[in-house]
């Protein structure tokens, strides 16, 4: 399969018309794969809360097609730590995130497109994966905390 303008195109095109604001296409065979390669299309919006991968197989890395992805690396309280902006052109394209590293990722553009990598296979995340101290998706407080989340990347 290419990845052109046109497949970036489609596959955000299906982030902007989901609820949650991201979509994302597999090139791996299904779930059970061991190397797991995406394109992850977010949009403005989506609140992805932050995570970490405890497996020490479970690193991810991820670089910027298109658009512009705000990266927030947290330490174990939630204060943050670092913010990153990924930009195709300019100083910054990708990361890898080392597993046990609590972090998010948020569209600072529409369109945005990242590949993904990381091992599989799949597990949702255990619950001390999760951040304790950052809101679920569809929480009341989650729509509060992302846009605490987007103020970091704010332009002055």
């Amino acid at each position: 399969m290419l990845i052109d303008q046109l497949l970036l195109t489609t596959v955000s095109d299906e982030a902007r018309s989901n609820p949650r604001r991201r979509k994302n296409l597999n090139f791996h065979e299904d779930d059970a794969a061991v190397a797991h390669r995406l394109l992850n299309a977010i949009e403005p919006g989506s609140y992805l809360p932050p995570h970490r991968h405890l497996d020490a197989n479970k690193d991810e890395t991820m670089v910027v097609l298109r658009g512009r992805l705000g990266v927030v690396f947290f330490d174990h309280a939630g204060e943050v730590q670092q913010t990153v902006v990924l930009a195709p052109t300019g100083g910054v394209c990708g990361v890898d995130i080392p597993h046990g590293v609590f972090h998010t990722i948020l569209a600072l553009d529409p369109g945005t497109v990242i590949l993904e990598a990381k091992a599989g296979p799949y597990l949702p995340l255990a619950e001390n994966e999760r951040a304790p101290w950052a809101p679920a998706e569809g929480a009341a407080e989650a729509a509060a905390y992302a846009g605490s989340l987007r103020e970091l990347f704010a332009r002055g």
